[in-house]
């Protein structure tokens, strides 16, 4: 691959798959070139991280590529296990690494998933020295994973600035370990507009660090909000997600837009029995024009509830993610 003219030349007409590309000195020269010129040879170009994210590339490689994302495992996923003794819990639990998922002492993995990640992501493309503030940032945001994130509060544990903290985060958000969901906002002076939540990438890093083995429904109801997180991710691409905060505390858990559909806010539930409308019609109040749906595990079908805000959608994960996809009539 020093030359990639002559390793193209014995691949035309082909189908490839490189995996860890961001190990050459020049990942980007050879795609370009293959697109350029072999445009007959199909190319996967996979890596550990984003790997736009690495200073080795030096070209956006725009309108010669398609991206993809693949996310901790979705409900699809779990479902062609076809196994009924696997749950929801187990992959809240382990969490959606396979590997993780299938293994009975998953516990041993996570610490030495942490360690490479450190290894071969963070030294090799971000040049980082100093591994016990970085890591110990992470794991904050692993333990605080869904909460809002103010930057002097992780300075101090870290021993870091909070110039240095924010530089870790985009590192993590630009590596897909974190996920920084901003607020949405109309600049309401009754509103949160700057601070950020963030939001860890996989549950069963969560409940490693805040050790968690087995589930309480107030757990099932933090995890069942990532859960959802990562099923939007996976399966409604470029869906913008922000959250929606006033200053007295009433929060919704997604306000999630996409062109040309229309912006729907959404709460997570563990059970539709235990729905709580409060949030959502105080939201309503500012912005009447936003569907609102309540999105909970155990929804097996679509039933809508008055309030005084206008009618409520209680759903299931499916039926959410097929009225993001849909386009307006």
């Amino acid at each position: 691959m020093e030359d990639p003219e002559a390793f193209l030349k014995h691949l035309q007409g082909k189908r490839v798959a490189i995996d860890e590309i961001h190990r050459l000195a020049n990942p980007s020269e050879l795609l370009k070139i293959a697109a350029d010129h072999f445009p007959k040879t199909r190319i996967i170009a996979t890596g550990s991280s984003t790997l736009a994210a690495t200073i080795k590339f030096r070209d956006t490689l725009a309108g010669r590529k398609s991206d993809i994302w693949l996310t901790p495992m979705i409900r699809q996923d779990i479902d062609d296990f076809n196994d009924e003794s696997e749950t929801l819990d187990r992959r809240l639990v382990r969490g959606g690494l396979p590997p993780f998922y299938l293994s009975d002492n998953a516990e041993s993995y996570y610490q030495e998933w942490i360690d490479a990640y450190w290894s071969r992501d963070i030294q090799e493309m971000f040049r980082l020295e100093k591994r016990a503030p970085f890591q110990k940032l992470l794991e904050l945001v692993l333990i605080k994973s869904g909460g809002i994130f103010e930057a002097t509060s992780f300075a101090g544990p870290c021993e870091i600035s909070r110039a240095t903290v924010s530089s870790y985060l985009d590192v993590l958000a630009s590596t897909k370990v974190a996920h920084i969901v901003k607020p949405f906002s109309s600049r309401k002076s009754t509103e949160i507009i700057s601070a950020p939540k963030v939001y860890a990438f996989d549950t069963g890093f969560i409940c490693y660090f805040r050790g968690w083995h087995s589930l309480r429904d107030d757990d099932r109801g933090t995890l069942w909000e990532h859960f959802v997180l990562n099923e939007i991710h996976a399966r409604v691409p470029g869906a913008t997600i922000n959250y929606w905060r006033d200053k007295r505390g009433h929060e919704v858990d997604f306000i999630i837009s996409r062109r040309g559909s229309p912006t729907i806010a959404v709460e997570c539930t563990w059970s539709a029995g235990s729905v709580d409308l409060g949030n959502l019609n105080i939201f309503s109040k500012n912005y009447p024009k936003i569907e609102r749906y309540i999105v909970a595990n155990d929804a097996t079908r679509a039933f809508a509830r008055a309030t005084d805000g206008g009618s409520v959608e209680i759903v299931g994960l499916e039926t959410l993610v097929r009225r993001l996809l849909q386009k307006p009539s």
